[in-house]
């Protein structure tokens, strides 16, 4: 067995210890005063896909510590009150209710579980309160226009029409799919045969897979007579690991997976196995501070004494994107409201936030459609 390859034994020990620090940091980073400006958050700091959360998490609080120093929004400083859902939507659903009523939050913030965005969007329109930046891509929630929801990231499809593009311009054409058999992977195998169709692709063969990738072998052995050109991922969590290794064993193909599969941990976990993989990206190259945001990033990442990375960079830009709505709902010494929010950021309009593009109206709330691909080197390292 690999040195790379977690064991169950490593896998619970590691969310133990991840659960502890979630629970550590995030109480000292949400003691909410009165003049605080109040943001509720819902994620999953429990279970066995809490350890891919903790650097986003990490990378919205270093945001949250920089924009205090300065002074918070119009003097008042910024707080984000986090509970657990465990990945459960039922919870989260609790918690979205807790957040309003209870903690009198202004705003939602950065859900991590489609089914839970779904379950509190009703809420969200109920109540007049936005949910803003979620780190689900799911392009179902987009589909319909919400008042009140705002998303910083493309969607999942922008990712897998960029994916499908550049391997039908590589004359890359019979492609194969293996997808979570869970809501994630449900969702997003139409998503893919449809892009496919659409940009002249085939999909020779799609196999499920398990949450925890127990039947990882036999999903990609069920794709090897197929003979596909490339196989993308439509997965995240434990299970990319073993997926990927039995990918490599049954196929010397190219593997094409979505950025929310790049966690840090996985990847890692993955070690040389993992050389050459493709991963669809939301955000900017962190590595080349040649803009404002990533040279802000940078310095902070410093200062925190943590080497750089997509997964606090995501949960760093997230937080900016929520600043630029939070300082025009201020603008004039205004009291910072869920309505005054909601206007501030159909108000930010077209800007580049650094080398970040963005474009919010009050008929458009999804601001970013900036997908970019790199490809996994050695040592983990991502190139262009």
């Amino acid at each position: 067995m690999s040195r790379f390859e977690p064991t169950r034994r490593h896998i619970l020990k590691s969310t133990a210890a991840v659960a502890g620090s979630l629970s550590a940091w995030s109480a000292q980073a949400q003691e909410p005063t009165a003049s605080d400006i109040r943001i509720g958050q819902s994620v999953h700091l429990s279970g066995p896909l809490a350890p891919t959360l903790v650097p986003p998490l990490k990378g919205q609080q270093l945001a949250v510590d920089e924009i205090n120093r300065k002074g918070g929004i119009g003097g008042r400083p910024l707080r984000i009150i986090m509970l657990d859902d465990a990945y459960d939507a039922k919870r989260a659903v609790e918690n979205t209710r807790k957040l309003i009523e209870d903690e009198k939050v202004v705003a939602l913030f950065g859900y991590a579980n489609t089914a839970a965005i779904g379950g509190s969007l009703p809420i969200a329109l109920e109540k007049k309160v936005p949910l803003i930046g979620p780190y689900a891509g799911s392009p179902s929630l987009r589909e319909k226009f919400h008042p009140y929801f705002f998303t910083s990231f493309a969607s999942y499809r922008d990712e897998v029409v960029q994916m499908i593009r550049v391997l039908v311009s590589s004359r890359k054409t019979q492609l194969a799919v293996i997808y979570q058999n869970h809501p994630f992977g449900q969702l997003m195998l139409p998503v893919v045969e449809s892009v496919a169709k659409e940009l002249g692709a085939t999909i020779v063969g799609k196999a499920s897979l398990e949450t925890n990738g127990s039947d990882a072998q036999a999903a990609a052995a069920s794709l090897a007579p197929s003979k596909p050109e490339a196989v993308m991922l439509m997965a995240f969590g434990p299970a990319t690991v073993p997926v990927v290794r039995a990918i490599r064993a049954n196929m010397a193909v190219p593997i094409y997976a979505l950025s929310i599969a790049n966690a840090k941990s996985l990847v890692e976990a993955l070690g040389d196995d993992g050389r050459g993989i493709a991963f669809t990206q939301t955000i900017p190259y962190p590595w080349r501070p040649v803009s404002p945001i990533i040279r802000d990033f940078t310095a902070v990442m410093a200062k925190a004494n943590i080497p750089l990375d997509y997964d606090h960079f995501i949960g760093y830009l997230n937080v900016r994107v929520l600043i630029e709505g939070l300082k025009r709902a201020a603008i004039g010494g205004r009291a910072v409201t869920s309505a005054s929010l909601t206007t501030g950021m159909e108000s930010i309009g077209k800007i580049d936030l650094g080398g970040y593009p963005l474009n919010f109206s009050p008929r458009n709330h999804h601001g970013s459609a900036f997908v970019d691909i790199t490809v996994l080197g050695p040592r983990g390292r991502y190139m262009r």
